[in-house]
């Protein structure tokens, strides 16, 4: 088989494929096989009717070739896509221009193929992610869960502040709705915690005892709103106890303050290296996927991007016994508020791909053959099969390029996270041999 490819407007390309009469001659004999199980012959049992007599009872040799062409037309068009290296996102339209009766099978498929984007700025991205840096802030608060169980309640007739505890009448009614308000006396508030509401805590700071508050925000995490009346009635501070090592020894598993302090540190350290780690590659792809305008991803792509979503959905769904519509009631969605999730989600990705593509022709960073051929070999023994085999299976589906797309695309993000600039959420940059340690080992080795 020889094939061929040229360009057409609007990320189209035309492929150009002549089947010769050899494997034209393998797929009508294939066909034959196929046939002779599945007809009905008077005087032959299936799978052992005669070539001869099959094409006879077809109505001819013209009808068998058909037939083979039908066949094989999807293998035919899946080799050429696989040796022109084409990059197809859709289904082809097919035009067969000779051969129909004999000779050579010549036809031509015209598809639309993955655009190439363009991308400036990779190397100035500054990637925000969790610090693995713990501060002594934060190391203060860690040890005050400690003492808070120890800490002494004190009555304070001053204005509210952070980790007060503020009793309090509450009143809750629902906006637009016709629901009775939801009422409690005597509830007791952790300032900070933000427990009733969003916004609550801005609001309440600086107000005393005595003192009213109302506003509106969300209701129990959902996207109703309400007034909130709030009567506050009491405040108390809590008074913790002497950090000392006497109390150390007594109240928790370590014997001295220092002790303690040491381990908290490495303990906090492990989990924001963890965070930071973990949030890592997800900040960069989406870092990198900015560069790329979303009006680039095509339709076909995230279209099919975003029933692959669905469909993966359904099955996570099917394995714990709900179906969608129990979802939907479950996290309190329409099928539209769905669909608009599952759709942003499957753009974002298409950009990702995009963009790491591009990211392997700025920097030129084509994986060699070696390093494709170690990644089948690699791939194959995951699957439990031969590296011959995966390799016939994907040039017989046509995702040679798929396949060699995806190793480039690994190379690209390694290269990403060794050369873009991680900060923290205040913009200090960060330490990128942190990012490097395993985790699994004591970080204060």
């Amino acid at each position: 088989m020889r094939a061929t490819s040229s360009t057409l407007e609007n990320n189209r390309i035309k492929l150009t494929v002549e089947v010769d009469e050899t494997e034209m001659n393998e797929a009508m004999e294939a066909a034959a096989k196929s046939l002779s199980k599945q007809v009905s012959i008077k005087g032959f049992r299936k799978g052992k009717v005669p070539k001869n007599v099959l094409i006879a009872h077809l109505g001819g040799i013209e009808a068998l070739r058909a037939e083979a062409i039908r066949d094989s037309m999807p293998d035919f068009y899946a080799h050429a896509v696989s040796d022109t290296l084409a990059d197809p996102i859709g289904q082809p339209d097919i035009n067969i221009t000779d051969g129909e009766e004999s000779g050579p099978l010549k036809f031509e498929a015209e598809v639309e193929v993955r655009p190439e984007a363009s991308i400036k700025g990779h190397r100035d991205l500054r990637v925000e992610i969790p610090s693995p840096n713990v501060t002594d802030a934060e190391v203060l608060k860690q040890i005050d869960r400690f003492r808070e169980p120890d800490a002494e309640l004190r009555d304070v007739d001053r204005p509210i502040a952070l980790n007060d505890l503020v009793t309090m009448d509450v009143r809750m009614q629902k906006i637009n709705s016709e629901d009775e308000p939801f009422e409690m006396s005597d509830y007791m508030y952790t300032v900070g915690s933000g427990v009733i509401t969003e916004g609550v805590d801005e609001l309440i700071v600086g107000l005393k005892a005595g003192e009213d508050l109302k506003l509106n925000g969300t209701f129990a995490g959902t996207k109703d709103t309400a007034t909130y009346e709030l009567k506050l009635k009491q405040v108390k501070e809590r008074v913790m106890p002497e950090l000392n090592d006497a109390w150390v020894e007594e109240n928790t598993e370590w014997k001295t303050v220092d002790e303690m302090r040491e381990q908290i540190i490495s303990q906090m350290r492990r989990m924001k290296v963890v965070e930071a780690q973990m949030s890592q590659r997800d900040a960069v792809l989406i870092a990198l996927s900015d560069l790329v305008p979303e009006e680039l991803a095509p339709d076909l792509l995230i279209s099919s991007e975003t029933n692959e979503r669905l469909h993966d959905l359904g099955h996570r769904l099917s394995q714990q016994n709900l179906d969608l519509e129990k979802f939907l009631q479950i996290t309190n969605q329409s099928p539209d508020d769905l669909l608009a999730t599952l759709r942003s989600d499957a753009v974002r990705a298409v950009r990702i791909d995009l963009a790491l593509r591009a990211l392997v022709k700025a920097e030129k960073i084509e994986p060699s053959e070696a390093e494709i051929e170690e990644e089948l070999i690699s791939t194959a023994e995951a699957m439990s099969t031969k590296p011959e085999i995966l390799r016939q299976n994907l040039r017989d589906s046509g995702r040679v390029v798929t396949f060699q797309a995806e190793v480039a695309k690994m190379k690209a993000s390694r290269w990403l996270n060794d050369n873009v600039t991680f900060v923290d959420p205040d913009g200090v940059e960060i330490d990128r041999e942190l990012l490097k340690v395993d985790q699994s080992q004591d970080l204060d080795a």
